[in-house]
């Protein structure tokens, strides 16, 4: 069955769409140059990161968009994390810059660098991946270990992409770099529920509604004294941890 236009079914969300997307291009050209001259100096680069959360944070507040976030317990600023959320939406990539006071790095699919502009910033501040390619994994997961020594929280999708086929339900099993990483580094795992961006974006016409982007951020989950052998058990209680809100906020429950 074919997938039901929204911007002919209500106008209204097509001016919306137009609106936040002015905006959203709008700021990203207007600190464009100065994000690429940050770019140029490894000591600089942080501030690179801090324009691009200014990017996020002018583009939500333009476009009206309200959060909720709740928090189990304080985020420390300066405390190294594995991030690892549920994907099911374009927008929980700038609802995570926004949200997040840490210094991170996405791990995001390379083909993001062949977007004009966009992919050149987001290749020189993230870590890319082919997730088809087994030595682009296995370069990935390097690059992420050495990030997390250098004191650089990672924020990864470990569903492996927007997958799932059944919204709110994860795909499963979680792809395994995100725990290994945080057990090598021995780091906290944080979970994050992202309870509502898929529908508020509308993914395959980028038709965006106005409301409240809804965040459930978990207490971190601690790696200390795993070992590579507990993967499979601390990728399940991962997966528990970020599932079960987003099943009592949709009222569903997992299939048997």
């Amino acid at each position: 069955m074919k997938k039901k236009n929204p911007y002919l079914s209500n106008p209204l969300i097509g001016l919306y769409s137009v609106w936040t997307g002015f905006w959203f291009i709008g700021w990203f050209l207007a600190l464009y140059p100065f994000m690429v001259i940050c770019l140029q100096h490894r000591d600089t680069k942080r501030y690179a990161h801090k324009l691009v959360r200014v990017w996020s944070r002018l583009f939500f507040a333009f476009g009206f968009l309200r959060f909720e976030v709740i928090s189990e317990q304080k985020l420390d600023s300066k405390q190294v994390y594995v991030f690892c959320a549920n994907h099911f939406s374009y927008l929980d990539i700038p609802a995570f810059v926004k949200i997040l006071p840490n210094y991170f790095s996405f791990v995001g699919k390379s083909s993001i660098q062949k977007v004009p502009l966009f992919g050149y910033l987001y290749a020189r501040l993230n870590i890319l991946v082919d997730r088809s390619d087994r030595k682009s994994r296995t370069a990935t997961l390097a690059k992420s270990i050495r990030a997390l020594q250098s004191k650089r929280s990672i924020i990864i999708f470990p569903e492996g992409g927007i997958t799932s086929k059944n919204f709110p339900i994860m795909s499963s099993p979680l792809k395994d770099g995100a725990f290994a990483m945080a057990i090598q580094q021995q780091v906290p795992i944080l979970p994050v529920s992202f309870l509502n961006n898929h529908q508020l974006l509308d993914d395959d016409y980028f038709a965006l509604k106005p409301g409240v982007i809804r965040v459930r951020i978990h207490a971190p989950v601690s790696t200390h004294g795993l070992t590579q052998d507990d993967l499979p058990v601390l990728r399940e209680k991962v997966y528990r941890i970020i599932q079960q809100p987003l099943l009592d906020h949709h009222g569903v429950d997992l299939p048997q």
